[in-house]
C-alpha cells in the first residue's frame, strides 16, 4: 500500500498542524500489514510520531516535517537516556519494537531545536537541580529509583529529558537513507537495542554550540552500518554505547559488529567515538576511510571507574583529520556527569580493587592515520593503574601539530584527577603500546614525540 499524506488531510503549508493527518496515515498502514507514505511538495508541522511494523516514511525533495517544540506534547514512554533504562520524552520520531521500517528521500527532517536548548540553557543558568515543570514532575514520579543513577552531563537531575529527533527501541531491519536530519532537541539518531540497521547517504546537523546534541548514538545493538554519511553536530559526531553502571551490567547487551564506512565528521566533540557508557561490553568495530573536519577528537574512547564494560576489537583504518584538537583521546578518567562526592574515587591516580564495575579496554588497531593541523596535542591515552589499556597497536599513522591558534594541551580531552603537562606530544599513562611508523611533526625544539608517564609500557619503531 502507498499513500500521500495528503489524502490525510495533510497540508505543507508551515501553520497547519498535521499530527492527526500523520496518526490517521499510520494507523491506515497499519491496519493493512504496512505500506509508504510519501510526503511531498511543503512543510509539514507535527507532533511526535509513531512508526509500525513493515512501514516506510519517505519525505520527497523540497519537502520537511517540522516539529512543535512544546514539551507537553511528549509524553513519557520507556526509553533509555544517557544510558540508563527509563521514562523520557516520547521521541519526535519513534518505533519500538518493530521491524522492517524505513526512514527514505531526499527531504528533511527538522526537529526545531532552538527552543529546547534555550530552555536547557535557563535552568542551567538558574541552577535548577530537581524537578520543576511538569513534564519533569511527572517522569520524576515514574523514575523515582532513578534520578540518582549516573548520567553524562545532560541534566537527568532535572528530570529535563529531551527527546531525541529519531529513536528505534527493540527494533529489527531498519533503514535510514538519503534524508538530512537537523536542529535534534537532544540525540539525533538513537537506535537502543536493536539490531541488522543500514543507515547511508544521510546528512546530520546540529548547530556546534547546541548542547547534546550527539548525531548517531548506537546504543545497545548488533550488525549495524553507516555509510557515505556527513554527520555535522554540537557533540559527539558517532558514538556507540552499551548502557551505565550496574543497570548495564544486568541488561548485559553490547553493542558489536558495527562498521562505519567513508564518512564525513565536523565540528563535534569527537568524530568517532565509543563510551562514556560501556557495561554492556563494545566490540567488533570496524571504522574505515573516513575523514575529519575540525572535531574536538578524532578518534575517541571514554570511561571510568563505576562504568564497567570491556571494550574490545576495534579497527580504525585510513583516516583523515584537519584541525582536530587531538587526534587519538583514550580516556578511562572521563569526567562528565561525574558526582562531586565520588570523584575521589573515581579519579584516583593509585590502584582502587578491581571489580565488576571497572572498565576494561584491549585490542585496538590504528592504522593509517593522517593528521595536519592539530591544535591540542598528538594524542592523550590514559588507562587506569588497576585495568591498563591492552594492546593498542598505532602503525603508519602520521600527526602534525598546527603553527598557530593552539589550545591548551589539558582541552585534548575531558578528563580529571590526572595532572596536567604542557607537552604537545602522544602522552601515555597505564597503557601497553605499539607504535610502527608512527610521526609527530610541529613540535617545539626540545619536545618528545612520546611522553611516557605511569604504568606506560610501550614497543616503538
Amino acid at each position: 500500500m502507498t499513500a500521500d499524506i495528503e489524502e490525510f488531510g495533510g497540508t505543507g503549508d508551515g501553520h497547519t498542524d498535521n499530527s492527526k493527518a500523520f496518526a490517521a496515515a499510520f494507523a491506515s498502514l497499519k491496519r493493512a500489514g504496512g505500506g509508504r507514505l510519501r510526503v511531498d511538495r511543503g512543510t509539514y508541522l507535527t507532533g511526535p510520531i509513531e512508526l509500525f511494523d513493515n512501514i516506510t516514511l519517505e519525505i520527497g525533495h523540497g519537502a520537511a516535517l517540522q516539529f512543535f517544540p512544546d514539551m507537553q506534547l511528549y509524553s513519557p514512554v520507556l526509553t533509555r537516556w544517557e544510558g540508563i533504562v527509563c521514562f523520557g520524552m516520547h521521541p519526535l520520531i519513534f518505533a519500538r519494537d518493530a521491524h522492517n521500517v524505513a526512514l527514505r528521500g531526499e527531504g528533511t527532517i527538522d526537529g526545531n531545536g532552538n527552543p529546547w536548548w534555550a530552555s536547557l540553557g535557563r535552568k542551567k543558568s538558574a541552577h535548577q537541580a530537581c524537578p520543576v515543570e511538569s513534564i519533569e514532575i511527572a517522569l520524576a514520579e515514574y523514575n523515582r529509583d532513578l534520578i540518582d543513577q549516573p548520567s553524562g552531563g545532560g541534566g537527568r537531575e532535572m528530570q529535563f529529558l529531551r527527546p531525541p529527533l529519531v529513536q528505534f527501541f527493540r527494533c529489527s531491519d531498519i533503514g535510514i537513507e538519503g534524508l538530512t536530519f537537523r536542529n535534534s532537541p537532544f540525540w539525533t539518531i538513537h537506535p537502543v537495542f536493536s539490531d541488522h540497521i543500514v543507515i547511508r547517504d544521510i546528512f546530520v546537523q546540529n548547530p556546534p554550540d547546541a548542547p547534546n546534541t550527539d548525531g548517531i548514538d548506537i546504543d545497545s545493538c548488533t550488525d549495524i552500518r553507516v555509510e557515505n554519511t556527513t554527520v555535522d553536530v554540537g557533540d559527539d559526531c558517532i558514538a556507540i554505547k552499551a548502557g551505565c553502571g550496574e543497570r548495564g551490567l544486568r541488561e548485559g547487551k553490547p553493542s558489536k559488529k558495527i562498521v562505519i564506512h567513508n564518512c564525513h565528521f565536523r565540528h563535534g566533540h569527537g568524530g568517532v567515538v565509543i563510551g562514556s557508557e560501556t557495561a554492556g561490553g563494545i566490540s567488533g568495530v570496524s571504522v574505515d576511510d573516513c575523514s575529519f573536519e575540525g572535531t574536538d577528537r578524532g578518534i575517541r574512547l571514554k570511561t571510568r571507574r563505576g562504568r564497567g564494560g570491556t571494550v574490545s576489537d576495534l579497527r580504525f583504518r585510513t583516516l583523515k583529520m584537519e584541525r582536530v584538537l587531538c587526534p587519538v583521546a583514550i580516556n578511562m578518567y572521563y569526567r562528565c556527569g561525574a558526582k562531586p562526592d565520588e570523584a575521589a574515587e573515581l579519579f584516583a591516580l593509585t590502584s582502587r580493587p578491581v571489580n565488576a564495575l571497572t572498565p576494561h579496554i584491549r585490542d585496538i588497531e590504528i592504522a593509517g592515520l593522517e593528521a595536519r593541523g592539530c591544535r591540542s596535542s598528538a594524542g592523550f591515552i590514559a588507562g587506569l593503574p588497576e585495568a591498563p589499556i591492552e594492546g593498542l597497536t598505532m602503525k603508519s599513522c602520521h600527526i602534525e601539530l598546527a603553527r598557530q591558534d593552539m589550545a591548551p594541551v589539558a582541552e585534548s580531552e575531558m578528563f580529571e584527577g590526572i595532572p596536567d603537562t604542557g607537552a604537545r606530544g602522544i602522552r601515555i599513562r597505564h597503557a601497553s603500546c605499539e607504535f610502527r611508523d608512527v610521526t609527530v611533526t610541529g613540535l617545539d625544539a626540545g619536545d618528545e614525540p612520546f611522553i611516557f608517564e605511569d604504568g606506560a609500557r610501550t614497543d616503538t619503531l
